[in-house]
């Protein structure tokens, strides 16, 4: 039986964290070579894009593999430094203007290609082995764990008065944690809060910044979650003002527990950004997201993780794994055959289930790839619900 009196934390960091910038500059990649491909009039299918991104002080390395549209170094170039700008870098150690990019991209490997195309009978195989998971769960209306989903609005609120003009002093680079105490299985307040905040003005302490952060951190919980018992720590080292790549290197998909359910849920180990969605790491975690959630949404359990594995070059999953924990209202080997059912879960029939061929993955690279709200042109098409009723039925 799973236990019903415990604290768990997770946390998140914020779109100018060393690391996020990375998973920022990598999805733009992609991003730009669907936008740039679509003008073309490429096959969407025959793009691919794996792009590492390494950012330190002054400085970008953008390496990967890739195919389709051709696009200039100039190009990348600048997508890079409008990305750095968007994200409000504009410091001495991290400028969006001064910053010496490099650019190492080349042409996607012949020998995985092979194995990755569609040919003759052959459908489009998984870019690569692996096992991805997706979970759901009640805890809070998006289906997300609270830990983690309060800790993305605590820098997300944020990030908004930053960009806004309403927070002039904090800077891009942030993170937070917040530890839930769950009474009787459900979450019902927090007991430690931890945010640290790059600050613009050198000589704020912790106190001043903490005046600056509370308010917000009170406006994402939950009435009631904050009691007099409540432990914070605000900018706990002191001061923060020496921020993103300048004060630590930053390396794509280094946030793979940010990215997903905040430990809470398995994770296959594979990143997401930087990644066309022929690779399973990205777009079979964004199915079993989709599953899971519809199970949940669909009144079928209360939480569920799912499991799909997959070989390179080889288009169908080898296995499916369904754990309802002990909250189902079906058998979950009969779950297991209806979700294969329901979804196409080849690399191919993924894309088209989830319109993944376009350019939407930018956004996803901070502040978690689920728990969003789907969006008119397609992003976190994932989130959608439209599952249920079918599921619904099968029980």
């Amino acid at each position: 039986m799973a236990r019903q009196y415990y604290e768990f934390t997770s946390e998140s960091v914020s779109e100018g964290h060393p690391d996020k910038v990375c998973d920022r500059i990598s999805d733009e990649i992609v991003d730009l070579f669907f936008r740039e491909g679509a003008k073309a009039g490429i096959d969407p299918y025959q793009i691919r894009v794996a792009c590492e991104t390494l950012a330190t002080t002054n400085r970008v390395i953008v390496a990967g593999e890739v195919r389709g549209p051709k696009i200039s170094n100039d190009e990348i170039d600048a997508t890079v430094r409008k990305a750095v700008k968007d994200i409000g870098y504009e410091q001495d150690g991290f400028h969006w203007r001064n910053t010496n990019v490099e650019v190492l991209l080349h042409a996607q490997s012949a020998d995985i290609a092979q194995g990755v195309d569609a040919a003759g009978n052959k459908d489009e195989g998984a870019g690569d082995q692996g096992i991805m998971f997706g979970y759901a769960c009640r805890e809070t209306p998006e289906f997300m764990p609270a830990p983690l989903y309060y800790a993305h609005e605590i820098l997300r609120a944020i990030s908004k008065a930053r960009h806004s003009g309403a927070e002039k002093t904090l800077g891009p680079d942030a993170k937070s944690q917040v530890t839930v105490r769950y009474h009787n299985g459900k979450p019902v307040e927090a007991t430690q809060i931890v945010v640290s905040h790059q600050h613009l003005v050198e000589s704020l302490t912790s106190e001043d910044v903490a005046k600056l952060v509370r308010p917000y951190v009170e406006a994402a919980l939950p009435v009631g979650w904050i009691t007099a018992k409540t432990v914070w720590h605000i900018n706990p080292t002191g001061k923060f003002f020496i921020g993103g790549p300048d004060g630590d290197c930053g390396l794509t998909g280094r946030k793979i527990i940010v990215d997903t359910y905040g430990g809470a849920a398995p994770h296959g180990g594979g990143a997401f950004s930087g990644k066309d969605p022929t690779k399973v790491d990205r777009s079979a975690a964004y199915a079993a997201r989709y599953l899971a959630k519809n199970v949940v949404a669909a009144g079928l359990a209360d939480r569920c993780t799912l499991q799909l594995s997959y070989a390179i070059g080889v288009a169908r999953p080898l296995s499916i794994y369904a754990n309802l924990h002990e909250t189902g209202q079906i058998d979950e080997a009969k779950l297991e055959t209806a979700l294969m059912d329901v979804m196409n879960l080849t690399p191919r029939g993924i894309r088209e289930h989830l319109s993944l061929n376009r350019p939407i993955f930018a956004r996803t690279s901070a502040y978690g790839h689920f728990g969003r709200s789907p969006e008119a042109d397609g992003g976190f098409s994932w989130e959608k619900t439209d599952l249920a009723d079918t599921l619904r039925a099968l029980a």
